[in-house]
């Protein structure tokens, strides 16, 4: 059984105040015209001492954004750069979103809460820095899916909607306006760390890198790695562990993010920011979420490449305070560990205990080229054949020596599994948008968190130390 956050009391920590002179630039909240809340995540804000918040003080807080005591004084939009779809532009940051505040949770973590759609900052350029309610809805249900399949990802925690008017492009328009506060495990980028190289600031980026290490804990690089007494190797090795980690979750859950430019990558490693993403119909490589990746640069069979490539970037960031040859090193443990991960994530979903590397890898692919020939959606694959169920031919011979884990949980005997496909997104949006019935969407949340039971504890994310560890 999969275990609920756990309750903790409210524990201010801006951290982020001690790099804020040159990390990021103090905003202020849009005036909306009205605030209703339309999303609370009920397990999430207790973990973090926000349970007992009264409905007006929520509104307050995460509509209106009131600071919260002790914490930040005032939100901080981020500065950063980033490489988008390969193309570097130094013209980003924290457009429609900003840092309002930070928290540790019981175990210790520190913990951020973001916004998106608060209006605009000094890194808006043409934008109006707001969320379409449809947005806020798509970001609730990518979370609450990739949770339940053992993405380490950010959680939506609030949605509330503001009584605005949005034109936009790719929908239709007026859209009706929100505003997201995401709770995540820090908010420090990959393209955080290329500003500070394009503006050849060591010191700034030797202080960004001690912050990372500090409350960002992970594991020290290999015994026999070049280097791993300096600060910058030990958090290239941190993060390409995070990071190959993180391709083979989204590999596993068959998801596309849709948008791995290096801005969006979260130096803990944790997914975060969902736009144009989707799940796949069938097991299609070249299968992408966003209308406008014409190349299908950020395809599904893609995403492993991408994040490495950004891993790469973050290299060329580091050699500001490091040497080549022992950063190149830790990116070499990509390819590895990516595999390690794959292994270990597909035996999980799959619903049997781990054997050997090879004899992992030899399932894995079994399993791939049978839902590539049956043409057989991946949900339902892992669904129909967890614990080495219904396998026939090659498939059978693959599951022969894997012993199932033990499935109690009666969501295994639904008669079909619980998906994220577009076309149930936009029902579910429907009727939203033309009856504004709420009830769909949150039956939708809670089959999700029914299923997440079911799966039982998900895989620990590589790359971090956690729990007694800590103190260690």
């Amino acid at each position: 059984m999969k275990a609920e956050p756990q309750a903790a009391a409210y524990r201010p920590d801006p951290k982020l105040l001690e790099l804020a002179d040159w990390l990021g630039d103090p905003v202020l909240s849009a005036d909306f015209p009205m605030t209703k809340t339309r999303f609370r995540h009920d397990l999430h804000d207790a973990s973090v001492g926000l349970g007992d918040l009264s409905a007006a003080a929520w509104e307050e807080h995460f509509g209106r954004f009131a600071p919260l005591s002790q914490n930040l004084p005032q939100p901080l939009a981020l500065r950063y750069h980033g490489h988008q779809f390969r193309v570097y532009n130094p013209e980003i940051g924290d457009g429609r979103g900003f840092l309002f505040a930070q928290l540790r949770d019981a175990q210790g973590r520190l913990l951020d809460l973001g916004t998106k759609g608060s209006g605009r900052t000094p890194h808006s350029r043409s934008g109006d820095g707001r969320l379409t309610l449809k947005g806020g809805v798509r970001e609730i249900l990518a979370t609450e899916m990739l949770e339940t399949l053992g993405v380490n990802t950010s959680k939506t925690l609030s949605i509330i909607e503001t009584g605005e008017e949005l034109t936009r492009g790719d929908e239709p328009s007026p859209a009706r306006s929100a505003v997201m506060v995401r709770l995540s495990h820090g908010h420090i980028r990959i393209g955080t760390f290329q500003r500070l190289l394009a503006l050849e600031e060591p010191d700034h980026m030797a202080a960004l890198v001690d912050y990372c290490l500090a409350n960002f804990p992970g594991p020290p690089p290999p015994e026999d790695a070049p280097g791993r007494d300096e600060p910058a190797v030990q958090l290239m090795h941190q993060l390409v562990e995070r990071m190959a980690d993180l391709a083979a979750s989204y590999m596993v859950a068959g998801f596309v993010h849709g948008v791995l430019n290096t801005d969006n990558m979260n130096i803990t490693g944790e997914s975060f920011d969902y736009g144009p993403w989707r799940w796949l119909p069938k097991w299609d490589q070249s299968f992408t979420a966003a209308y406008f990746d014409s190349s299908g640069l950020y395809a599904f069979g893609r995403q492993p490449e991408a994040i490495h490539w950004n891993c790469g970037q973050f290299a060329v960031a580091l050699r500001l305070l490091a040497d080549a040859p022992p950063l190149i090193a830790a990116l070499e443990r990509f390819g590895p560990l990516y595999m390690e991960a794959i292994a270990r994530r597909w035996c999980w979903r799959m619903g049997v205990h781990s054997q050997d590397a090879e004899t992992d890898a030899q399932l894995v692919a079994v399993c791939e080229q049978a839902m590539r020939s049956s043409g057989e959606q991946p949900d339902s694959f892992f669904y129909t054949h967890r614990g080495g169920q219904n396998a026939r031919g090659a498939l059978a011979e693959a599951f022969r020596n894997y012993k199932a884990v033990d499935d109690p949980h009666p969501y295994w005997t639904d008669n079909a599994p619980e998906t994220m496909l577009i076309d149930e997104v936009e029902t579910l949006w429907d009727a939203i948008a033309e009856r504004d019935d709420w009830g769909p969407l949150n039956d939708k949340i809670a089959a999700l968190r029914r299923m997440g039971e079911a799966h039982g504890t998900p895989p620990t994310p590589r790359g971090h130390i956690t729990g007694d560890d800590r103190s260690n």
